[in-house]
């Protein structure tokens, strides 16, 4: 879910955000609401496509990485 995540902010700054100039706070904040307004009135369901197998090899990988890579105390 996390690279939803990502993915949503990428899109918010490429659509909206990357070529205008806010000169305050406020219209910042009005375009990040306006653009979530957007966003939400044609929702897609996020489908996911991974296998659970893949997904609990994939994080048995990460510990052991994270285990042989931490610094001993």
């Amino acid at each position: 879910w996390l690279n939803m995540v990502e993915r949503f902010f990428r899109d918010l700054t490429v659509n909206r955000l990357q070529r205008d100039a806010f000169k305050s706070l406020e219209k910042l904040l009005a375009a990040i609401a306006g653009y979530i307004v957007g966003h939400n009135a044609a929702p897609k369901p996020f489908i996911w496509t991974a296998k659970a197998g893949d997904i609990l090899a994939k994080v048995t990988r990460a510990r052991k990485a994270l285990a042989n890579n931490s610094p001993s105390v």
